[in-house]
């Protein structure tokens, strides 16, 4: 497996939000994890991603303890994740943004990854000189899942990437994320329902009110129907 996650209860403040959490992933598989809002989606994200402590039990990705791990070291462990609200920089250029997590985390080959993220989605090269403050909320997408590609290499967290984004936009998210298959990424995609996501991933998972279940067959499976 390359994401397991046991029996994992998080908490804010005080407040009990994750409760006896069991997931897993297998490497190299996709899969959504789907609940409304405030079911959450985002704290399970952000504990995967060192951002927020656990109260009890364990993620470990590829045999590693997650929770033992400072959440820098994601980064180094090729581990990544994409943001609802995308943080990107608005004064810094679409390539400066995307190369920041490379000067952050000392990415000797950023440049090189940087050339791959834009033959992947070509339509970001294409405005990689302006700055993100002029870009339209789908492009905003596109440019953070770019970014968070360029240490994602092993495994990437996708929350709610196609959140508030057009129609046509939001086609071409679902579209490079599929591209992804082919590169032996671990992939976590989160949103409120699976319209976008039921044809890419590999399991379901639902969330509600903290707890974690599994939901509809794997794609395996159902191609046996």
């Amino acid at each position: 497996m390359s994401l397991e996650i046991a029996n994992l209860d998080v908490s804010i403040e005080g407040i009990g939000i994750l409760r006896d959490v069991n997931l897993t992933i297998p490497t190299g598989e996709m899969a959504g994890l789907i609940g409304l809002n405030g079911a959450g989606k985002t704290t399970l994200i952000r504990a995967v991603m060192g951002l927020l402590p656990s109260d009890r039990g364990s993620i470990a990705f590829k045999g590693e303890d997650l929770t033992r791990q400072p959440a820098y070291r994601r980064a180094d462990m090729r581990i990544s994740y994409m943001p609802e609200d995308r943080r990107l920089i608005p004064e810094l250029t679409v390539t400066e943004n995307m190369l920041m997590p490379a000067w952050a985390n000392k990415i000797r080959d950023g440049e090189q990854r940087l050339k791959w993220v834009y033959e992947l989605m070509p339509e970001i090269a294409d405005f990689g000189e302006r700055k993100a403050l002029q870009l339209s909320g789908g492009q905003q997408k596109l440019v953070a899942l770019g970014r968070a590609l360029i240490p994602g290499r092993e495994m990437i967290l996708l929350d709610e990437p196609f959140e508030g984004v057009a129609p046509v936009l939001a086609k071409r998210l679902s579209s490079v994320i599929g591209d992804l298959r082919g590169e032996g990424l671990t992939v976590l995609i989160a949103e409120s329902d699976d319209a976008h996501s039921a044809d890419l991933v590999d399991s379901t998972w639902q969330i509600e009110r903290g707890e974690v279940s599994q939901g509809r067959r794997d794609r395996s499976e159902s191609s046996d129907d």
